[in-house]
């Protein structure tokens, strides 16, 4: 009895992990991240002028339907309940196909170039994904 109690609770594990374990394909499904930023070191790695009002994040959100998203979230803003700032079409569209506006202060210097910005976020969420 003992015996064929542990070998049906080691096949049921057994089982359950399998059924459980998500196959390559599932671990890309969704992706996200995000990396700090400030005027004070952005001169250091980029060429272009720090394009925010303030320090905060780059976020990157990867669903494989819609491409990456790129964000930027002030300093103390970020929050499951906070909405970023979008920086790319990708963001902006999602944000405008799920009836959502940001809800951060607006924190982009008017004129700023952006690629920058975007191209961190970018390689942030590439780098996640491999």
């Amino acid at each position: 009895m003992r015996i064929d109690l542990s070998r049906g609770l080691i096949g049921a594990a057994a089982v359950f992990i399998v059924a459980c374990t998500p196959t390559q394909d599932e671990i890309h499904k969704f992706v996200s991240g995000h990396t700090v930023v400030h005027e004070v070191f952005w001169g250091i790695d980029h060429k272009t002028p720090y394009p925010f009002t303030t320090s905060g994040e780059i976020l990157c959100v990867y669903y494989p339907d819609f491409g990456i998203e790129v964000y930027f979230e002030p300093a103390g803003y970020s929050k499951d309940s906070s909405i970023g700032t979008p920086l790319n079409k990708a963001a902006a569209d999602a944000l405008k196909r799920d009836g959502m506006e940001p809800n951060v202060p607006y924190s982009i210097k008017e004129g700023a170039d952006l690629s920058e910005a975007v191209e961190v976020g970018l390689r942030l969420c590439d780098e996640l994904m491999t």
